[in-house]
């Protein structure tokens, strides 16, 4: 990657709300990482997220169908888009998207476009409804999980893993409920919200613990990076964290990928109870929303994942700084109405 022209990678997942997608913080560390330039082309579904705003990190941005509207559509948007602006590389960073993005790579490759994601077997693997079965495979420590699609099913789960449980939705957002009335509540909303089915998990008490993870796709982890949660918002996204020097959080993260062989970034939700003991809670098949603190903590994921799109080797990062800080804020960004009205009707800014 040393040309003078542009290189040019798209990047979904520009929301910047209370639960923030990956996207702008992949943004920031690849511009600060790779040494060329680059030209970044946002991928956004709704005309508010933020980032379509941010100029001085996203140079162009265009809407893509909704996953809900199959592979077939998203290739054809891909398509056009790369026509204009010769699309490099590809960094999808929301759950629900990946499945399509995974669906069409070959095809993205036809026309010289990179990604560097895992297999659809992987992400199966690890989605919340399979959390038990993939504990059991890899001899990794999970919860009790039980997967429900009915409220009247809440009662006998419950009375299983006792209150209070954790209710989660099929794709994303959790709560703590103590009691069968919340347990319907939380179904019912994000059954709504994200479909069938829900899941319910044993509530582990602990500390709260994310490990940002690179991986090469043979078994081999390129970064990992442990940051434990110093502040959490209600939708229990950390909003203020630290970096943890921890052989233990490290080992937990090479043995997830050795067993896997996970391609591309992806995050551990870890619980350590008081004991010590440590248990994945959720597997995220991409970058955290936190992402940019492994480029100031020393080992900028993005930028090694870009390097490995383009078939150079990647060396395991071994060294980063503890007790890097990362503390998320409010900035209320000015625009004009004009292009609010512009990627609303075209569909691009």
């Amino acid at each position: 990657m040393t040309n003078t022209k542009p290189y040019v990678i798209a990047v979904t997942g520009l929301n910047a709300m209370d639960n923030p997608g990956p996207g702008l913080a992949v943004i920031r560390a690849l511009r600060e990482g790779l040494p060329q330039p680059l030209r970044i082309i946002g991928l956004c579904y709704e005309s508010l997220e933020p980032g379509i705003y941010l100029h001085d990190q996203v140079d162009k941005t265009y809407q893509i169908p909704y996953p809900s509207v199959g592979a077939g559509p998203l290739l054809e948007r891909i398509r056009y888009i790369s026509n204009l602006e010769k699309i490099d590389l590809i960094i999808p960073n929301f759950d629900s998207e990946l499945y399509n993005f995974i669906k069409i790579s070959s095809d993205l490759q036809k026309l010289n476009i990179k990604t560097f994601l895992p297999t659809h077997k992987q992400l199966e693997a690890r989605e919340k409804v399979n959390l038990s079965k993939f504990g059991t495979k890899y001899n990794l420590q999970v919860p009790n999980n039980i997967v429900v699609f009915k409220t009247d099913e809440l009662e006998k789960a419950a009375n299983e893993l006792t209150y209070p449980l954790v209710v989660k939705g099929k794709y994303y957002e959790a709560s703590v409920v103590h009691t069968l009335e919340q347990s319907i509540k939380a179904f019912n909303m994000y059954s709504a919200k994200w479909g069938l089915p829900i899941i319910l998990q044993q509530y582990i008490k602990g500390t709260e613990i994310n490990i940002s993870i690179l991986g090469d796709g043979k078994g081999n982890a390129v970064s990992v990076i442990p940051m434990r949660k110093l502040y959490i918002t209600d939708k229990g996204k950390a909003w203020a964290g630290i970096t943890l020097d921890d052989t233990s959080l490290i080992d937990l993260a090479k043995e997830f990928i050795k067993g896997t062989h996970w391609k591309g970034g992806c995050e551990l939700e870890v619980m350590r109870d008081k004991s010590g003991e440590l248990f994945i809670i959720e597997i995220n098949p991409r970058f955290p929303a936190w992402v940019y603190l492994t480029a100031a903590a020393g080992q900028n994921q993005p930028a090694a994942l870009v390097k490995m799109a383009e078939g150079e080797s990647a060396e395991p990062l071994t060294e980063y700084t503890a007790g890097k800080m990362f503390i998320r804020y409010a900035w209320d960004h000015i625009t004009d109405i004009s292009e609010f009205q512009q990627i609303s009707a075209m569909g691009e800014l």
